[in-house]
C-alpha cells in the first residue's frame, strides 16, 4: 500500500560551499565540518587524493570533482560542470556541501556561480570560509599587511591589463607560475611567459629587487616553502601552479601634504591640539 502523503511537502534544497584550509584537518572549522556531515551528499575539490580520502571519513557519500579536469580543455568547461553537478542536487530536494581548497570563495568561480544561482531559484545558500593561502602567507612571511598596504593581483591579470602598482606596499602575484595563459589549458606556461611578466615589472621596480616565492604547507608534517631571490631569476627559476610571488615594498611612504594640511584645520576647528 502506497502510504506517501500527497501534501507532504517536498524537501527543499540547501546548498553550502565551504573551505578545507590549506593544511589538512588542522583548518577544518568546526562549523565547515558540521556543514559536510549534515549534507545529503558532498562534492570535494580538494589538494589532492590524500586530502579527498580524510574527507570522506566525514562523510559516507563524497563525489570527487577532480576527474573532471581533462588535459587541453578550458578549465571553466570543468567550472561549469561543477555548478552544474551542485545545482542537480539541490534541485532534486537535496542538502548539498561543496568543500573547496582553502577559502571557497578565492580563486574559485564555481562557489560564487552556484550559490548565486541558488539563491536566484529560491535555494537557501551559504558560503563558509576557510583559512586560505594568503593568511598562511602573512603567517610565515611575517607581513602585517596594515603597515605598508597588501596589493593582491593575479599575474597574468597584471599583464593583460594596465594596472596600477603601488610600491611602497607588498605585491603579492598569484598563479604566476601560469603567467599568460589566454586558453585556461595549463596550469604551467614557462619562461617566456614569465619573462613578460618581469619586464612589466621592471617597468616599476629595479632589476635587483629581491622576490619571494612562497607555498603554504598542505600537510601538517609539511613546512611553508620560502624561496628568496633577485627579480630578473623570475623568469627561469622553477615555479609551480601553486606557488605565490610576493615583491616587498621598494619604495617609502611619502606623506600627504595636501591632505595633512586638510586635517590640521579639522582637528583645529574640533579643538583637538596639533603636533607637540
Amino acid at each position: 500500500m502506497n502510504t506517501t502523503d500527497p501534501h507532504a511537502t517536498p524537501p527543499r534544497g540547501y546548498l553550502s560551499c565551504v573551505g578545507m584550509g590549506m593544511t589538512l584537518g588542522s583548518h577544518l572549522t568546526p562549523l565547515a565540518r558540521s556543514h559536510i556531515q549534515k549534507a545529503d551528499v558532498v562534492f570535494a575539490a580538494v589538494s589532492d587524493a590524500l586530502v579527498e580520502a580524510w574527507v570522506r571519513t566525514l562523510h559516507p557519500d563524497v563525489r570527487s570533482l577532480q576527474p573532471y579536469y581533462r588535459e587541453g580543455r578550458s578549465r571553466m568547461h570543468t567550472y561549469r560542470e561543477w555548478v552544474a553537478l551542485l545545482m542537480g542536487e539541490v534541485r532534486a530536494g537535496r542538502r548539498v556541501c561543496g568543500v573547496f581548497y582553502g577559502h571557497p570563495g578565492i580563486f574559485a568561480w564555481s562557489p560564487h556561480k552556484a550559490i548565486a544561482m541558488a539563491r536566484a531559484e529560491g535555494f537557501d545558500a551559504h558560503m563558509e570560509p576557510g583559512i586560505s593561502a594568503e593568511d598562511c602567507l602573512y603567517a610565515d612571511l611575517g607581513i602585517d599587511p596594515g603597515r605598508f598596504g597588501c596589493q593582491h593581483l593575479e599575474a597574468s591579470q597584471l599583464v593583460f591589463f594596465e594596472r596600477r602598482i603601488d610600491t611602497g606596499g607588498y605585491l603579492v602575484l598569484w598563479q604566476a607560475g601560469a603567467v599568460g595563459d589566454r586558453t585556461m589549458t595549463r596550469f604551467e606556461t614557462g619562461a617566456a611567459y614569465r619573462q613578460v611578466l618581469v619586464d612589466v615589472l621592471l617597468e616599476d621596480y629595479p632589476p635587483e629587487h629581491e622576490i619571494v616565492v612562497y607555498r603554504a604547507p598542505t600537510l601538517p608534517v609539511q613546512s611553508p616553502r620560502i624561496r628568496r631571490a633577485l627579480l630578473t631569476d623570475l623568469a627561469t627559476m622553477p615555479l609551480t601552479a601553486e606557488e605565490t610571488v610576493v615583491l616587498p615594498p621598494a619604495s617609502t611612504l611619502k606623506p600627504n601634504a595636501r591632505v595633512a594640511a586638510r586635517l590640521t584645520a579639522l582637528d583645529a576647528a574640533a579643538g583637538f591640539p596639533g603636533d607637540a
